[in-house]
């Protein structure tokens, strides 16, 4: 008879993609979150939270460079043959709700929301396929001065968690005022908007990846096509020289002013009616922002800036930090864009049949976690619990009378849960949790109603580099009266957090 085989043990291990948040960088999202969420709620922004789930017909296809409805999502079949999927974003679900709602929500809808999203694509260095994403749009606003609202908080929003005045910019353009280059290219009817769509999509994707191609590469790309170091070839939008050189004076348009800017704008778009457009709205969020206080050291007019996704029918904008960092091989480069949006008339229009004018931004918190780490505005090992070390197995009820007196007096602390028999344990157990003081009550010390305060980051401090006269004027322990245990663990955690 065969010996049954041993169960499998499954591997202790995070699918590839996704990955684990322990203490700190939980911390450090749900402080970057509250404090996102104080700038909105100042600007008249409502919460909302949604399923994490969609149908797959509510989300649409509205993944950048994809035609199928369920490419790049994590989707399944219910048995009463309904498509449902993780949402990839935060834009389709608010669509839905709009809909949904429409008589029930006040118009204009202004809300923000925050939480995880999931985008079924390869992954790689940096790029996971679960991330936090957070948005805040206004639905049913026609005005540009809504468009104009959004850049202004979005570079309050990066002031608030760290991000100084000259480490970013937020970037602004019109999807218009690309339309009307389109159209005086050549590749854009009115008449017939289906018409070129190949072309223009090419166009759109070659526009996106300037910075990363240079000019040179985007004229391949407009052109016949580009070949990479690898040798692949990217078939090209097979614009003639004439028309290539109308979109790259496009690219080209920026000056030294937002006034200048659409100054010269206006001249590429001559003889198109979109193009004209897209320009006085340029103008008009401009004027708004300076009004506001906001100049082009904050927020700028750049024509480069088109955003990826189809679904963007007039202004466009993106926040990129400026700051250097190194990559992984050394090398000093931008840290680049963190956060995006634009208006978008048309989402909530599959729903109604009516045009519902919407607007928003979307900020990428882990890659602005990242950019804050990078340059060492946080990351430091946050302050653990005070530790009561447990002396005595049978005098638990005195350690828990501790550590509930710190605890109401707004302390975090803790009782030492594990084994108490090798006492070095415990204070190694302190050192780890990055705790600031331990709590230490013998019998001893009981009965004659004091105890012993350990002052571990002291101690680390003078074990480091302090002489034995500093040692001697400031002992890392000291004995209190058992009446003083808070007012003198607070003083403690009040001087380290000075």
């Amino acid at each position: 008879m065969a010996k049954d085989k041993k169960p499998r043990r499954p591997k202790a291990e995070t699918p590839k993609g996704f990955r684990d948040y322990f203490g700190a960088d939980v911390t450090e999202r749900k402080q970057m979150l509250d404090a996102i969420a104080d700038v909105y709620h100042r600007y008249g922004f409502d919460p909302l939270e949604t399923s994490a789930v969609e149908t797959l017909e509510a989300l649409g296809k509205y993944l950048p460079d994809v035609d199928r409805p369920n490419a790049g999502v994590f989707a399944w079949q219910e048995e009463d043959g309904d498509w449902l999927a993780l949402r990839y974003d935060m834009t389709a679900p608010l669509a839905r709700v709009a809909a949904q709602f429409r008589n029930d929500l006040p118009t204009p809808y202004r809300r923000y929301t925050m939480g995880p999203v999931w985008r079924n694509e390869k992954p790689g260095p940096g790029r996971f396929r679960q991330f936090y994403q957070c948005d805040a749009d206004t639905v049913g606003s026609g005005s540009v001065a809504s468009d104009a609202e959004i850049c202004a908080m979005l570079s309050d929003t990066l002031e608030a968690v760290g991000i100084p005045r000259g480490d970013y910019i937020v970037r602004v353009n019109n999807r218009k005022v690309l339309n009307g280059v389109m159209e005086v290219a050549g590749v854009l009817d009115p008449s017939d908007p289906d018409r070129f769509a190949h072309e223009r999509g090419i166009v759109l994707r070659a526009i996106d990846k300037l910075d990363r191609l240079g000019e040179a590469g985007v004229r391949a790309l407009l052109g016949a096509g580009r070949k990479d170091e690898s040798g692949d070839f990217t078939d090209g939008a097979k614009l003639s020289d004439a028309q290539a050189g109308v979109v790259m004076g496009f690219l080209a348009a920026k000056r030294d002013s937002g006034a200048e800017t659409c100054a010269r704008l206006e001249e590429l778009v001559e003889g198109s009616a979109i193009g004209a457009e897209g320009v006085r709205e340029l103008e008009t969020i401009a004027a708004l922002l300076a009004a506001q206080g906001y100049g082009p050291e904050r927020i700028e007019i750049d024509p480069s800036v088109v955003r990826g996704l189809g679904y963007y029918t007039g202004p466009v904008f993106e926040a990129e930090l400026t700051f250097e960092i190194l990559d992984e091989k050394g090398r000093p480069r931008q840290f680049g864009s963190v956060a995006g949006g634009g208006r978008y008339d048309d989402l909530v229009k599959r729903f109604t049949g009516q045009a519902v004018p919407a607007t928003g931004v979307s900020i990428g918190v882990d890659r602005l976690l990242a950019a804050l780490r990078a340059k060492g505005r946080i990351g430091a090992a946050p302050q653990g619990p005070v530790v009561v070390t447990v002396m005595d197995r049978d005098r638990m009820v005195d350690y828990q009378s501790m550590v509930g007196e710190l605890r109401s007096a707004g302390i975090r602390a803790e009782v030492y849960l594990g084994n108490p028999k090798n006492f070095g344990n415990q204070l190694k157990y302190a050192d780890k949790r990055n705790s600031p003081v331990a709590v230490i009550q013998g019998s001893d010390e009981a009965a004659r109603g004091v105890v012993q305060i350990k002052d571990l980051f002291l101690g680390a401090k003078i074990a480091q580099s302090a002489s034995h006269e500093e040692w001697k004027s400031q002992p890392a322990q000291f004995e209190v009266a058992r009446a003083d245990l808070v007012t003198e663990v607070r003083r403690i955690i009040d001087r380290a957090e000075g």
